[in-house]
């Protein structure tokens, strides 16, 4: 291994390690993060994002008390928009111009970027704050970059929680930076208000590369990289993907998505982005959908929330912990249906098993 990748490979290991636990010496007292958060302390909210991701049993106690203390209080209800996109589509260049125009206009941003995290080591790069420089120094921007920590759906197995916190916090806006596209990233439309579909030209083949479900579910297109020899490329691309979009059914009644063209780069269209969120809220509003797609996102969250704790002490019952590895063996050399195995564990659970 080279000596490059060494450190790359240190430096993952490192930023996970931090992001999954809060640091040594720093007292765990919910009243105080929770009086930190409501007024504007960017350290406390910082530390309370750290604490309910982590993964530590002893820190479950502590975050349950902020969630509680700041539901106690009530919070603001943000603009929840996600950006998705192709790789290399310029997501972190696209979410740093338009943070910095609702800057501009006197809102406050908070940026939850989610970073892939490694199916082997377990660490990610963390390395949004970086790669938005500009915005990072502003007094009314917060930028968490989190790792999924291997969850499916484009976002951490906590972004629900971190979103509370955040307009517990008082933030106008909640830009959502979710990992790649596919199947399994339309998962993030169960947290969010708006959903943005970012893609560039000259990435392969344009409408094959992408797959369907995560067009069905986009609110708008945006056409990245609208800018010098590329601008006749991207119109192009945006007329392609206008007639899809016109063949689709839109996840939001009564909504056509728009198709846009864009250059986060020199800072074209950025706008006219922010305009056409404006009017989907504004449709939502007035179609009153707005509320019941918040109630129903909430009761997704909480299904999936409950497979992921029951799936948790299944796993961690003394009555599976003793045999599931055996029985993991067995499916992997193909002595075991996988049905079949799951038929052989709720057995053990169940009243009638010789076992109990």
């Amino acid at each position: 291994m080279s000596g490059d990748r060494i450190i790359v490979s240190r430096y993952k290991k490192l930023s996970s390690s931090r992001q999954q636990q809060p640091k040594a010496g720093i007292k765990l007292d919910p009243q105080r993060l929770v009086a930190g958060v409501l007024s504007g302390d960017m350290s406390a909210l910082a530390q309370s994002i750290t604490l309910i991701e982590s993964t530590a049993p002893s820190h479950r106690l502590c975050a349950r008390k902020v969630l509680e203390g700041l539901a106690e209080h009530g919070r603001k209800r943000a603009r929840l928009v996600a950006i998705s996109g192709v790789p290399g589509a310029g997501k972190s260049s696209l979410i740093e111009t338009l943070g910095n125009q609702l800057c501009d206009n006197g809102l406050r941003v908070a940026v939850l970027a989610v970073d892939p995290s490694s199916s082997r080591s377990g660490g990610s790069i963390l390395g949004d704050k970086t790669r938005m420089e500009t915005l990072s120094i502003r007094p009314e921007c917060f930028i968490r970059p989190s790792p999924t920590g291997g969850a499916l759906g484009g976002v951490t197995r906590r972004a629900r929680e971190t979103v509370m916190i955040c307009e517990a916090a008082g933030f106008d806006v909640i830009l959502i930076e979710t990992v790649g596209v596919g199947q399994s990233e339309i998962a993030v439309r169960s947290l969010v208000d708006c959903f943005i579909l970012l893609l560039i030209t000259g990435a392969g083949d344009d409408l094959q590369g992408i797959k369907k479900g995560i067009v069905e579910i986009a609110d708008i297109v945006l056409i990245n990289k609208a800018d010098g020899d590329n601008q006749v490329a991207a119109e192009t691309t945006r007329l392609e993907f206008e007639g899809v979009m016109h063949m689709l059914s839109p996840s939001t009644e009564g909504w056509s998505p728009p198709v846009l063209a864009v250059s986060a780069h020199e800072d074209r269209g950025i706008a006219e982005t922010w305009r056409a969120v404006e009017a989907y809220f504004e449709h939502l509003e007035i179609s009153s959908q707005l509320l019941s797609r918040r109630q129903q996102n909430n009761l997704n969250w909480y299904r999936s929330h409950v497979a992921e704790e029951l799936y948790a002490r299944f796993l961690q019952d003394p009555r599976i912990a003793g045999e599931i590895a055996h029985i993991e063996l067995a499916v992997l050399d193909g002595s075991l249906e996988p049905s079949l195995a799951v038929d052989t564990l709720h057995e053990k659970l169940s009243p009638t098993s010789p076992s109990n």
